[in-house]
């Protein structure tokens, strides 16, 4: 069973799913989502929580400030401070649903969501639980080599330069998440296993959404370069924790994200490494998510 919810965030609201056991009897724990970069709740999110939801869990996805079906301008906006702040702004709408136990909300964060729900639990302890599944840190990605060739400093000069280009002509630059297709990505030479896999999924039928456009602001860049989402994990990350992680590392930096993660955490309960399976197939391959889904229903059960 799904419910579509509006979650007020300052002055416009984010578009929510919120997945629902089938014979709920509340008040229900829940768990809510937060999910990788560009996806919408259709997507990665929609395939865990109607998961967890089976497992009698509520689940609520939703679309991130300024994307999908959500409200904020300027469109097509990441930045990872405000990712966070929606969670906790879901979190104030799912704790006044009728039926769910405000005092048992987890959360769930899938790749770069990851890192977003790591550094919102570190000071929103609403959250009494957290999973994460082939987490990112997106600081991390954007200062290394594959987004900052010539360095992290190079790149937000490269940046401010831009963004003072856009304001004198009254323009906004966007650039590509992923190359729009296959072709795209070979033209380019991007022919590594995790770059395919993450077209295949994005831009087909397969996984791929109307709402979800592939593009983001570029002067939202500047911000992922400064940005670390395990800044004081050691200190404030006391909730219990659930690390899930793809077996084949591939280039997309989830398999050391997790573990550097689970060396961080004060309270690091469990540790699953999915065998044979790669980043993008976590997103919703069954022979890997299912697996990772009931373990996620083993530990919120014993948490929350």
């Amino acid at each position: 069973m799904i419910r579509h919810l509006s979650v007020p965030r300052e002055t416009f609201e984010l578009a929510a799913d919120l997945y629902l056991p089938d014979d709920a009897d509340g008040p229900l724990p829940a768990v809510v989502l937060s999910t990788p970069g560009s996806s919408v709740k259709e997507q990665i999110g929609a395939n865990y929580a109607s998961r967890l939801a089976r497992h009698g869990f509520a689940a609520l996805t939703f679309d991130p400030a300024h994307q999908g079906q959500s409200g904020g301008e300027p469109r097509d906006l990441e930045d990872p401070y405000r990712r966070g702040e929606d969670i906790s702004y879901a979190i104030d709408a799912l704790s006044t649903v009728p039926g769910i136990d405000a005092g048992r909300i987890g959360a769930l964060g899938i790749c770069a969501g990851g890192g977003y729900a790591v550094h919102t639990a570190r000071t929103d302890h609403r959250i009494k639980a957290l999973g994460t599944v082939v987490a990112g840190n997106m600081g991390t990605s954007w200062r290394s080599a594959a987004f900052a060739p010539d360095g992290p400093v190079a790149a937000l000069d490269a940046l401010a330069a831009a963004r003072s280009t856009e304001v004198a002509a009254g323009t906004l630059g966007r650039v590509n998440w992923l190359p729009d297709t296959l072709e795209e990505a070979n033209a380019a030479g991007l022919t590594d296993v995790d770059t395919t896999q993450a077209v295949t999924y994005y831009r087909t039928p397969r996984g791929g959404n109307a709402h979800s456009t592939n593009r983001r602001l570029s002067r939202g860049d500047a911000l992922l370069l400064g940005y670390d989402a395990f800044h004081l994990v050691e200190e404030l990350l006391t909730q219990p924790l659930q690390v899930i992680v793809a077996g084949r590392k591939g280039n997309t930096g989830q398999y050391e994200a997790g573990m550097k993660l689970w060396e961080l955490a004060p309270n690091p309960v469990d540790l699953m490494v999915v065998d044979g399976a790669g980043h993008y197939e976590m997103y919703d391959e069954p022979r890997y998510v299912d697996p990772a889904v009931a373990r996620l229903a083993t530990f919120y059960r014993a948490h929350l």
